[in-house]
């Protein structure tokens, strides 16, 4: 006599009619519950630093006569490609200033906060498992991807609408509240870009690393193709969103609400695209399979170091073709700069006058600054790949055998040194040959090259920093993107918003020698190189000394 083994008819339609979007408010409030403090820091950082800059503006440019000064000097190529290309110059008040200097670059930080807790939220859960055992209860398919957006949309939004408030109370000339509103507003449509772009990427790969680094790869060509399209003057800038939010024009007579369209539009379709591809792939897998591996491991793997270089292969390959791609793009433009302004001496005298220089020296050594903050990202990344196998529970079979701490940690160390040298020469070469070919100097060459050479000392200063932390204080791990964080934001923003000296001399890149623009001097250099050594001493001496965690 068999036993029936059907559900009774109550499950079954109970279970077909479980809503795809089950248990969405919960899983919502165990995400902010997750970020209860993640989420106010970043807010209040941007947003202090979104309302702040219209004070520095009014203390650094107090007249109109400044701010005319300032309109012009926002015209140069450098500036153009760092902000964009600039909108009411005969009327540079306040508020124009604002929304023409800081759109960009607030853009990009709120997209970097959208990929990185979207990604936390959603592809680092199901790496981890934690998303399939949520999923195993009264949990709806689309509940976790619509929980992220809700949660990292709403951090969009209050940011957004934090800084508009600050800045229409500012009482600065020509801030006004509309031009506040559509500020904030195209703030948040950049940010909800780039969180849809994340939802993205976060269904291709199986990977946290993965689909933030694809997501954060796109960002960047964005703001890349961004800044050839303002520095030529063309409509290559309307394939970046991050110029519609610009080509709103927040704060000029001519504001315009339709470019936000354009954002509002990008995001639905992309959002659309990550459910729909949501469902087409099991919990924890990517829509690209990983490879099988070979059955027989190479001789290199022998070593931590050969293991070590296996492991970051991939993004030494993403990051040096990135790198390459950008000194190419920028040193193609150096003959159309040079003729733009050759008819505008005012210019070229300005210029030699700041920094005793020409206006292409000048504009090479902006990029190459630039360059070597986005290398030192490069080498943070390497340093915190060995943490991630630490905590991952990885490092302790190979710290089983006869491989020492110090050893396995210096291998990534290596990788953080050598991989910023290999993208660094990549980088100089495309540089020194571009602007070989577009000035048919082949001095350019070496000259680039050893200008970004001499990057290379303070690039090793933020590893070793990382590598310091990792070793003595692991739990402080994100103390590590002090360095580039601080050079981004100080040194590379304090040309535009005229920060005092003493704040760029706190950054490593304030003491790098300003080649092609300035002569070689050892002695920084040196001491840079000495200041790496010491971090990196202090980090593996306090790997051979802490514990390791045993998953």
């Amino acid at each position: 006599m068999s036993t029936a083994t059907t559900l009774p008819t109550q499950a079954r339609s109970s279970s077909r009619s479980r809503s795809t979007l089950a248990g969405t408010w919960t899983l919502t409030r165990f995400m902010l519950r997750r970020d209860r403090v993640r989420l106010p820091v970043w807010i209040a950082a941007l947003t202090l630093f979104g309302v702040g800059t219209v004070g520095s503006f009014e203390q650094t440019y107090p007249t109109a006569a400044d701010r005319a000064t300032a309109a012009d000097l926002s015209s140069l190529p450098a500036v153009t490609a760092m902000v964009g290309r600039i909108y009411s110059r005969d009327d540079y008040t306040y508020g124009v200033m604002t929304g023409h200097q800081m759109y960009v670059f607030m853009a990009i930080l709120l997209g970097l906060m959208s990929i990185l807790l979207f990604v936390r939220h959603t592809r680092a859960e199901e790496e981890t498992g934690r998303a399939e055992l949520v999923r195993s209860n009264v949990l709806g398919r689309h509940a976790q991807l619509t929980a992220a957006f809700l949660v990292v949309g709403g951090a969009n939004a209050v940011t957004g609408l934090l800084i508009a408030a600050g800045l229409s109370g500012s009482g600065a000339d020509g801030v006004s509240g509309e031009g506040s509103l559509l500020f904030g507003v195209g703030l948040v449509a950049a940010g909800l870009v780039f969180t849809a772009v994340a939802a993205v990427t976060s269904q291709i790969t199986e990977y946290a690393r993965g689909a933030s680094g694809m997501a954060l790869a796109v960002l960047g060509v964005t703001y890349a193709i961004r800044a050839v399209g303002d520095v030529a003057a063309s409509g290559l800038s309307w394939v970046s969103p991050l110029y519609w939010g610009q080509a709103t024009r927040s704060f000029a007579a001519d504001q315009r609400w339709w470019p936000l369209l354009l954002m509002v539009a990008l995001t639905v379709l992309l959002a659309t695209v990550a459910y729909t591809l949501s469902v087409h792939r099991d919990v924890g897998a990517g829509l690209r399979p990983a490879r099988l591996g070979s059955p027989t491991a190479s001789p290199a793997l022998s070593g931590p170091l050969g293991l070590a270089f296996r492991l970051q292969r991939a993004s030494l390959i993403a990051w040096s073709i990135g790198l390459l791609v950008l000194a190419v793009t920028y040193g193609s433009l150096v003959d159309s700069i040079q003729g733009m302004f050759d008819q505008i001496s005012s210019f070229e005298d300005l210029i030699r006058d700041i920094a005793g220089a020409t206006l292409i020296e000048s504009w090479l050594v902006t990029v190459l600054s630039l360059t070597g903050m986005l290398a030192s990202i490069q080498a943070v990344l390497a340093v915190l790949r060995l943490r991630a196998e630490e905590t991952a529970g990885r490092a302790e079979p190979i710290l089983a055998t006869a491989v020492s701490r110090g050893r396995w940690a210096a291998s990534h160390l290596t990788m953080a040194f050598g991989g910023s040298a290999v993208s660094m020469v990549l980088a100089g070469l495309g540089f020194g040959v571009s602007t070989a070919i577009a000035t048919d100097d082949t001095a350019w060459i070496g000259d680039m090259l050893a200008a970004g050479l001499v990057q290379l000392p303070a690039i090793w200063v933020a590893a070793g920093f990382a590598m310091a932390v990792v070793g003595l204080a692991p739990r402080l791990s994100p103390l590590t993107w002090l360095v580039p964080a601080y050079a981004i934001a100080i040194v590379y923003m304090g040309q535009i918003l005229q920060f005092p000296d003493w704040t760029r001399n706190l950054s490593p890149f304030g003491h790098v020698p300003e080649l092609p623009a300035g002569d070689f001097e050892p002695v920084p250099v040196l001491i840079l190189l000495t200041i790496a050594a010491a971090f990196s001493w202090a980090g593996l001496a306090g790997m051979r000394r802490r514990d390791i965690p045993i998953n």
